[in-house]
């Protein structure tokens, strides 16, 4: 049986066209430009960072060059304080400051997403005191906390993925124990429940599912957080040792690269955070929408629409009254 479009306003109405095969998070990324923009930023800084130091011209520690000799053909992107040529040192810092990202933001995402996962299905007391830890870690400034934590245990690459990731845990927790509450009340959870399945085959088999995109997606989103964190106490002064952008943002505000206008000293390593930043917010909200299982229905859910002219819907009309 075929179905007939909604009128809107007299003599027009709203076709609905179900959603096309093919991969789900494929199709996101051609409807969304901004997602398909974060995801090739994203793309390019790993690709830097995992080939970029055997691809370098230079070395990223050794004098290369003058002292802060501009860009030129030999030094794409000049040298710092040093003559170390500071494209070299770009590639090599990514490299840090991306292990950092993506540890740390999975560390939240363990500590965070299991005690959001516990607090919301269990309940009761439970919840209460979880959330109340959660809101105590909330309330204190990260970034002081931090500051303290890496200089009490010494900067190291573990130390700060560590204090980073056991510090930005709190959000994911609230947003997780959220959804969890209200996946737990749905009527298949019940149903499972009544049919005597056990709390740990209902949590991996019917709730976590449904809460993983957003786990997910806020993981994507810590990632940016993290890296900014580590560029932080880095510029501080107790960050991960050896190269990093906020090791190389520090080495140029105190070697007064800004007073000399030595521009290509500070510039590539904020705007290579910067840029990695708007790309994992970009790709947060796109994979929230490419991993909701209530995006799966493609069959049911109207993706686009056009009006039909009155004199085809007159034709339809008809034609489904024949039949």
């Amino acid at each position: 049986m075929r179905t007939v479009e909604p009128s809107v306003v007299e003599g027009t109405a709203l076709e609905a066209r179900p959603s096309g095969g093919g991969s789900l998070l494929l199709q996101i990324l051609r409807e969304r430009p901004s997602a398909l923009v974060g995801f090739v930023i994203v793309v390019f800084f790993v690709f830097l960072a995992v080939f970029g130091p055997a691809l370098a011209l230079h070395s990223s520690t050794a004098q290369t060059g003058a002292v802060y000799a501009p860009p030129s053909t030999h030094h794409w992107l000049g040298t710092d304080d040093g003559g170390v040529d500071v494209l070299s040192q770009l590639m090599r810092g990514g490299r840090t400051s991306l292990i950092v990202g993506f540890a740390a933001a999975l560390v939240a995402m363990i500590v965070g997403g299991g005690i959001g996962l516990t607090a919301g299905y269990a309940g009761g007391g439970i919840d209460v005191a979880l959330m109340r830890i959660t809101d105590y870690f909330l309330v204190i400034p990260d970034l002081v906390l931090m500051i303290v934590v890496a200089t009490v245990f010494g900067p190291s690459l573990s130390h700060v993925i560590l204090v980073i990731g056991l510090l930005l845990w709190t959000t994911t927790a609230r947003i997780v124990r959220a959804q969890v509450k209200s996946v737990r009340e749905r009527v298949y959870v019940k149903r499972a429940r009544s049919l005597g399945a056990g709390h740990l085959r209902i949590v991996f088999q019917h709730v976590l599912p449904q809460v993983a995109p957003l786990l997910i997606a806020n993981t994507v989103l810590t990632i940016a957080y993290a890296i900014f964190d580590e560029s932080a106490l880095a510029f501080l002064g107790v960050g991960v040792p050896g190269v990093s952008w906020g090791v190389m943002l520090q080495h140029a505000f105190d070697r007064t690269a800004m007073t000399q206008g030595a521009w290509w000293a500070f510039v590539p390593p904020g705007v290579a955070i910067g840029l990695v930043v708007i790309g994992c917010y970009l790709m947060g909200q796109a994979i929230e929408d490419a991993l909701n299982p209530r995006l799966r229905v493609a069959h049911l859910s109207i993706r686009t629409w056009r009006f039909r002219a009155p004199a085809a819907l007159a034709r339809d009309l008809a034609r489904d009254d024949a039949a």
